[in-house]
C-alpha cells in the first residue's frame, strides 16, 4: 500500500513538473508582433491606460505575447479611483491613450494598422 501511495505522489509532482516546464518554454518563445512593439517604443509612441480598462485589456489582448513590449503607462492608482501624476501631466483623459512622438494623441481601441500608419512601424506579415 505504501509503494502506491509513493508512485501516485510522484506522478503528480511528475505531472506538475512538466506543466510547469512547458508553459516556461511556450511564454519564452517570442510573440509575433515583438519587432512591432519594439517599433512602436521606438518611435516614441507611449500607451497609458488603466489596470481596470476593458478597452486597454483588449489592445493588451490584440499584442498577444508581445504586450510585454509596448511603451505602456499604467495611469490608475491601485484602488482603481484616481489617476497617477504622470497621466495627469500629459492631460490623459481616456483610456487608452496613445500619444506620439509627433505630438497627436489618438484615445479608443485602435488597430495595429492605425499604429502603424502613425508611427510608420511596418506591421509583421
Amino acid at each position: 500500500m505504501k509503494n502506491g501511495v509513493y508512485i501516485f505522489w510522484g506522478l503528480i509532482v511528475l505531472v506538475i513538473v512538466v506543466v510547469l516546464g512547458g508553459s516556461f518554454f511556450v511564454s519564452s518563445k517570442p510573440g509575433k508582433l515583438d519587432s512591432f512593439a519594439q517599433c512602436l517604443k521606438d518611435k516614441g509612441a507611449v500607451f497609458y491606460g488603466a489596470f481596470w480598462c476593458p478597452h486597454c485589456q483588449a489592445t493588451k489582448a490584440l499584442f498577444g505575447r508581445s504586450a510585454k513590449l509596448l511603451p505602456y503607462v499604467e495611469c490608475s492608482t491601485p484602488n482603481g479611483k484616481d489617476q497617477l501624476a504622470v497621466c495627469k501631466d500629459k492631460g490623459v483623459e481616456g483610456y487608452p491613450t496613445w500619444i506620439f512622438a509627433s505630438g497627436n494623441r489618438l484615445t479608443g481601441e485602435l488597430t495595429l494598422a492605425q499604429l502603424a500608419q502613425e508611427t510608420q512601424c511596418t506591421l509583421p506579415q
